[in-house]
């Protein structure tokens, strides 16, 4: 089995992430997501997402930030590795 060794991805690297969740963040847990971009806004059926996007250091700090999610007991919708921006700048 021949593996691909052109990764445009590496797992190590930071890299720009959008997350969306039901619901609005209060104060107190926007500070779980320092540093993170967060915008509000309603769904098409009437329900509030918040998106949260911002550059992430690597997997592990990915696997931190939905741990959070989880730990605050949102509902995760969607998380993609946004691949147009450039995460050093």
């Amino acid at each position: 089995m021949m593996q691909n060794t052109q990764w445009r991805f590496r797992p190590d690297q930071p890299a720009t992430y959008r997350i969306e969740i039901e619901g609005k963040l209060c104060e107190r847990c926007a500070g779980w997501f320092d540093g993170m971009d967060i915008a509000v806004r309603s769904g098409e059926d009437g329900s509030t997402i918040t998106t949260l996007t911002g550059v992430v250091s690597d997997q592990a700090a990915l696997h931190g930030l939905l741990g959070s999610i989880r730990d605050l007991g949102l509902l995760l919708l969607f998380v993609r590795r946004v691949e147009d921006q450039d995460p050093e700048g």
